[in-house]
């Protein structure tokens, strides 16, 4: 199959790499010159590790480069089967992007946007045929991390869609349906991670022992270390825009915490600074902390599986590929059982502050 690619960045160029290394014809582009002229190098840098590790040899390597083409600009992707556009996070730029490409594409070609927080359908308006348009969701490292969330809009054909999935699953990745919705599956039901500790940071308990506590439960990471990790501004951007999109509701809160923590500018691993500062152990409570965080973190995903386009079975697993939880939010669910869920959450309503009033009602199917 022809596989084009729209953007040579880090998520774009992962992509052209996952596509590539699955036997498949890669033609990518950028607006950039310098990324378009760095391209295969950084590529050819990034395979390097796994020559070194003996996962490939340089004859694997100068395959995969070989069958990737970088080209001057969008006119020069046709013909393609599927078009993946990988560019900056901002829906007018995306438009114009496939309001030049799809008179160059036939027919029956797939337009993929890699987004990450906008909508698909927005995305899709002004097109000729929007019915070949979805989204292909990525997550960073694309050629590590094994799920892709692939989005329909209410008019996306069936036909598009399987050959969406059939391309990248061949590819090696587990993909999961999402709805067009804000934040897709992983990045809206993870906020209660990073919330509901925010909020028992601002009532006097340290981040250490809250990731302290998640670490004993069994998560890789803390929620703390991982803001740490992809940045406080990062996380910030995303809270904030997923706040927007659903009215302010008080279930995606912005804590001043966080924004304290962007204003003095510790965002984590990227300027030395951040919020945990060296180990901790776990406190005598920490199943409190735990039962409160993961509380939460079912409650938002039963919100999202009540509003409809998702399973269960969909969201548990891309919360432990997207984010390598231990266990998804049903199977959490299902281990503490309903009534456990309904107490703690019916109790956390009961003493929220007046801003937090609402962001603990349970949602239908714990109610």
């Amino acid at each position: 199959m022809r596989i084009g690619i729209i953007g040579l960045g880090a998520m774009g160029l992962g992509i052209a790499q996952v596509f590539a290394a699955a036997g498949h014809r890669v033609t990518a582009t950028d607006a950039s010159a310098s990324a378009r002229e760095s391209a295969r190098d950084r590529l050819a840098q990034a395979l390097a590790p796994r020559v070194a590790k003996g996962a490939m040899t340089s004859d694997d390597v100068e395959a995969l480069l070989a069958r990737l083409t970088v080209v001057a600009q969008v006119a020069d992707l046709a013909p393609a089967d599927l078009v993946i556009e990988a560019v900056v996070e901002r829906l007018a730029v995306k438009q114009a992007v496939f309001a030049v490409l799809e008179p160059l594409l036939p027919p029956e070609a797939v337009l993929a946007t890699h987004t990450s927080s906008l909508s698909v359908s927005s995305i899709s308006s002004g097109l000729s045929r929007p019915n070949r348009m979805l989204g292909l969701h990525f997550f960073n490292p694309a050629p590590v991390m094994k799920l892709v969330e692939l989005i329909p809009h209410s008019g996306t054909d069936a036909s598009a869609l399987a050959l969406a999935r059939s391309l990248t699953e061949g590819a090696g990745k587990v993909v999961v349906s999402a709805p067009d919705r804000p934040g897709f599956i992983v990045n809206r039901s993870a906020r209660p991670l990073y919330g509901e500790a925010l909020a028992m940071l601002e009532q006097g308990r340290s981040a250490a022992e809250i990731d302290a506590a998640m670490v004993a439960a069994g998560y890789r990471l803390g929620p703390f270390a991982l803001i740490d990790l992809i940045g406080a501004d990062i996380n910030l951007a995303a809270t904030e825009g997923l706040s927007a999109a659903m009215n302010g509701h008080p279930r995606y809160h912005v804590f001043a915490a966080l924004r304290a923590q962007v204003a003095k500018g510790d965002l984590g691993r990227k300027t030395g600074r951040g919020f945990v500062l060296g180990d901790a152990t776990a406190p005598v409570d920490a199943a409190a902390i735990t039962l409160r965080i993961e509380a939460t973190l079912v409650n938002e995903a039963a919100w999202l599986l009540a509003e409809g386009g998702v399973t269960a079975g969909d969201i548990d697993t891309a919360m432990r590929l997207g984010l390598n939880f231990p266990r998804g939010p049903f199977e959490v669910l299902a281990g503490y059982g309903f009534a456990k869920m309904r107490e703690t959450l019916t109790g956390l309503e009961a003493e929220a502050p007046e801003h937090l009033r609402g962001r603990y009602v349970p949602a239908p199917m714990l109610a």
